[in-house]
């Protein structure tokens, strides 16, 4: 078989994966990229062709080997004339050898000549047929470079090109015949897809399948020049007009600006101008339940499928992932979102001595009972000793090396569990793999179990055991219905009669149920769902249902406090590190678990009542029966938690897929621009605007006295100054790079890659204020923050409505409020708190700040809204995510006069990752409940 030449660079870049520093590695991935892709395609042409026409690779060798020999002849010939030349002496004619030589070798050149015409003819009819099966390889050469791109979601997804060789010559094996060539490739190419997506997507988790197939889908079409790149490029990036007003009230301003943009395309002229004329036509398209399945309006409806993607993204950016499966299901094939998953006996049947079997953990799943089903058919159990399990951690790796030893040489299943436990002796793990993966005897196998790492940076599997083994993932059951089914899996019938208070304990057990189901999965709504993640776990359930039958033995009564700070505070509590997480789960348990459930008047959700008294099997129909459909409602959230999540969903989805993007052409994703002037673009506009840095000695010297807003104003400038002192640093810096001028750096590399991506770069983080922004309205909000700062410092009166989120530090305004009305009134400083009361005024209506304290704007609610008139928290309306505040004020008053009866506490966040960003509580008023609130994750966010 004849190998390309640029064959080797693949196997020494990719298959080898030497580690190269930052520098050389940016150096070498667009040269690696270009030379590979073509040598693989090329290697995997001659693969198919071999499968396929045998007779023309067996031709095409001949021909190499005789085009050789052609040469080889002519080579000698030449050599022995030329030592004739130089050996004759004077009469070159008179030597009748050497002309017969010369003669000799005329012919035969003459001959061969005749033969390499007849050879290259040949080689042009056979490359013709050859070249019919190009486009099976170059899609399983595409193919291949998407999987070894997967890395970057988690570093857990490697994969070898000997396996998938494998996998590519099986799916050619699978194909269906045709009688036509045309036909069969088009078969081939079919199926070297479908079994490629097979083998992957059994070991991703089901939130980046999805990333996987878009993925798929986005460069298939782009190789058959079936997707225009600068639409490809508007979904991926959504490059919306910030500070744009929306003018109709089913878009949010951010949608509206997607519009905009969307419409100065030339095929979406006049989108904008058609939304306003009909409006009411639009409206019911955005607001029906599945947009994306809907009729677009007038001549909007003969749009490419790619087109109305990026109208559906302005629209309804919660819609997405539904829309691109659609869109993947169009254009690929349903097969290919039907989710089915593989029997894990067909994946044993695909295993060998050198491909082990990798599962890749989920909390609460445990996927080897798979194995130990299937060993007890295949007759390989503990009990006849050709199973061995070892869990691995404290001292058992003596116990694993063992039994590798000895299953490699009697032909038995080794499990070896929760791998990532033991850093230090993986290496010697990944040898001992290597090793027996020949000559072993061929019953051998492995199975090998571990956690992802919960980033890239401690991820410490080594590459060599992920890239050879069969990679599987086991996810826990998702929504409420399969996880209440799940909880109340881990008792029996026996469970439900040990106690001697039976109603009791069966009536707290399944409220029990309830909660850990809902504290687990209410995980999927994000920082609305828990400021932290937990890993609440089975065993946190099973032992509090062993306390309850305790303590209900123990006592006449039912001692329901104990119970409820057992639970809340210990068993589930001993997880939660955030004071309003701790908060949540106090108050979960205090509306499930209560004296009146014995009388079953208690709600777990709307609509679901806590079961009568029932056995196992009844209570497993109850919750067929009775439980409602999943929504948020079950967790005492509104949808509009689920809009939420779900448009986080999509947006992760397009930045994954966006970073994905193949980076062997340059120019910015098809848009016309190089990547290079893409970023200097950026680079000059930023620069451009930023403003000169505060000078602090003068505004010092016009502040008359230092009071506490003064010092708040003093530390905000100073802040802004390091900020943009290290932009216009970097940015000068990268300039010169671009030029040539300086030698880049993996820091200017970094800079560049984040400006052509629209994020804002690490170093600038580190020194800003929390933000969830692009680059791009980033950056417009910095100039508002610094424009606000300019108007303060300017005379040093206060502005009559302060921006709160204008801050780095929103907490130095509050507590300066609380000084400096300390000093005014002689009040203790520790004696004090802030009153909050929410005007009914926006900040256009304010005309002269208040006698003391202070008006502040820009807050939003999520998970409710107020209601202006009656002055309360009221319920979401639908859609509306974070409806804006009026504007609020603020001031301080000695504890013992703050109201405690009919409030809410809410906490004040700077984002909506929440969490570390917590500023302040705010107390507002409520005629309901403050249970409902903070179920619902009811909070103040300073920035949208």
């Amino acid at each position: 078989m004849e190998y390309h030449p640029k064959f080797r660079l693949i196997l020494h870049t990719k298959y080898f994966n030497p580690h190269y520093k930052p520098e050389m590695q940016a150096q070498c991935t667009l040269i690696n990229f270009l030379v590979t892709r073509d040598g693989l395609e090329d290697q995997l042409l001659a693969a198919v062709v071999a499968k396929e026409r045998p007779d023309l690779e067996q031709l095409k060798a001949n021909l190499t080997k005789s085009q050789n020999e052609f040469k080889i002849v002519l080579k000698e010939l030449e050599d022995s004339l030329l030592a004739r030349l130089s050996a004759a002496s004077g009469n070159f004619l008179g030597d009748t050898a050497l002309v017969e030589n010369l003669e000799t070798t005329k012919h035969t050149a003459s001959e061969i000549e005749e033969k390499v015409k007849e050879a290259k003819i040949t080689e042009v009819k056979i490359n013709e047929a050859r070249e019919n099966y190009r486009p099976a390889a170059e899609r399983a050469s595409l193919l291949y470079f998407i999987l070894n791109d997967l890395n970057k979601i988690n570093p857990i997804y490697q994969f070898s090109l000997k396996a998938f060789n494998v996998v590519f010559e099986k799916a050619i094996q699978k194909t269906t015949p045709a009688k036509e060539v045309k036909q069969r490739v088009m078969n081939l190419t079919d199926e070297i897809t479908y079994s490629v997506y097979m083998y992957t997507a059994r070991g991703l988790f089901e939130r980046d399948k999805l990333i996987f197939l878009a993925q798929v889908a986005f460069q298939v079409l782009s190789m058959k020049k079936e997707l225009n790149p600068v639409e490809l490029d508007f979904l991926l990036r959504f490059p919306f007009k910030a500070g744009v007003l929306s003018p109709v009230d089913f878009l949010q301003h951010q949608g509206w600006g997607g519009i905009k943009a969307l419409s100065e395309m030339d095929e979406f002229k006049n989108l904008d101008s058609d939304i306003e004329g009909s409006a009411k036509r639009w409206k019911k398209l955005v607001e029906s339940e599945a947009p994306e399945k809907e009729i677009f309006p007038k001549e909007w409806k003969n749009k490419t499928a790619l087109q109305k993607l990026c109208m559906v993204r302005c629209m309804r950016p919660d819609r997405m992932t539904y829309a691109v499966k659609n869109f993947v299901e169009e254009k690929m094939g349903s097969k290919f979102v039907e989710g089915r998953s593989v029997e894990f006996s067909k994946s044993y049947e695909e295993s060998s001595p050198s491909t082990p079997i990798f599962f890749i953990l989920s909390p609460g799943v445990d996927p080897l009972k798979d194995v130990e089903a299937l060993g007890k058919k295949l007759g390989f159990t503990i009990d006849n000793g050709k199973l061995h399990n070892v869990s691995l951690g404290q001292g058992q790796e003596v116990v694993a090396e063992d039994a590798l030893d000895m299953a490699a040489e009697m032909g038995h299943w080794v499990i070896l569990q929760n791998i990532h436990l033991v850093a230090r002796w993986l290496g010697t793990l990944d040898k001992k793999v290597e090793r027996y993966s020949l000559g072993s005897h061929e019953d051998y196998r492995v199975f090998i179990s571990a956690e992802p790492a919960p980033s890239p940076e401690s991820h410490i599997i080594p590459q060599g055991i992920l890239e050879n083994a069969i990679k599987i993932t086991n996810e826990p059951p998702t929504g409420m219905h399969a996880n209440l089914h799940k909880a109340l899996d881990l008792f029996t019938q026996d469970t439900l009669e040990m106690c001697s208070k039976e109603t009791e304990f069966k009536c707290i057990l399944f409220a029990l149920c309830y909660f850990h189901a809902v504290v687990a999965e209410r995980r999927k709504f994000g920082a609305q769902g828990w400021n932290r993640s937990y890993p609440f776990n089975n065993g946190d359930l099973t032992i509090s249902i062993n306390v309850l039958y305790n303590y209900l033995e123990a006592n006449t009564k039912v001692p329901w406090d104990d119970l409820r700070y057992l639970f809340g505070e210990i068993m589930y509590g001993g997880h939660i590190t955030d004071d309003w997480d701790r908060r949540l789960c106090r108050t979960y348990l205090g509306e499930y678990v209560r004296a009146e459930m014995l009388e079953g008047e208690i709600l777990l959700a709307p609509g679901f009542q806590i079961p009568p008294n029932l056995d196992y099997k009844g209570y497993h129909e109850y919750i067929d029966e009775n439980l409602p459909p999943e929504s948020p409602y079950l967790y005492g959230l509104h949808p509009n938690a689920e809009i939420g999540f779900l448009t986080v969903t999509s947006e992760k989805l397009f930045r994954t897929v966006l970073e994905m993007q193949p980076k062997e052409t340059d120019s910015g994703a098809g848009t016309g621009v190089s990547r290079e002037e893409k970023v200097k673009a950026v680079l000059e506009e930023i620069l451009e605007k930023v403003p000169e840095m505060f000078n602090m000695a003068e505004i010092m010297a016009k502040a008359a006295e230092k009071t506490p807003y003064v010092v708040v104003a003093f530390q905000e400038c100073e802040r802004m100054n390091i900020l943009t002192n290290e932009m216009r640093r970097s940015l000068k810096e990268l300039s010169l790079g671009l030029k040539g001028e300086l030698t880049i750096t993996t820091d200017m590399e970094d800079l560049s890659m984040a400006l052509f991506y629209d994020t804002v770069p690490d170093p600038w983080v580190a020194r800003a204020y929390p933000s969830m922004m692009g680059l791009a309205a980033w950056y417009a909000d910095l100039l508002l923050r610094i424009r606000e700062l300019e108007a303060w410092t300017t005379d040093f009166a206060l502005p009559t409505t302060v921006w709160l989120a204008g801050f780095f530090n929103p907490q130095s305004f509050l507590t300066a409020i609380m000084q400096s009305m300390a000093r005014k009134n002689e009040w203790p400083l520790d004696k004090m708190c802030l009153s909050v009361e929410v005007t009914k005024k926006n900040r256009e209506d304010m005309t002269a700040p208040p006698r003391e304290g202070s008006y502040v704007y820009g807050l939003f609610m999520e998970g409710a809204r107020w209601d202006t008139q009656t002055g309360v928290i009221a319920e979401a309306r639908l859609k509306e995510l974070t409806p804006a505040m009026p504007v609020i004020f603020i001031k301080a008053i000695p504890v013992d006069r703050m109201e405690t009866k009919n409030i809410y506490e809410c906490p004040v966040y700077k984002t909506r990752i929440r969490g570390p960003t917590y500023v302040w509580t705010f107390n507002l008023k409520t005629k309901e409940k403050a249970a409902k609130w903070i179920l619902a994750a009811v909070a103040l966010l300073l920035q949208v």
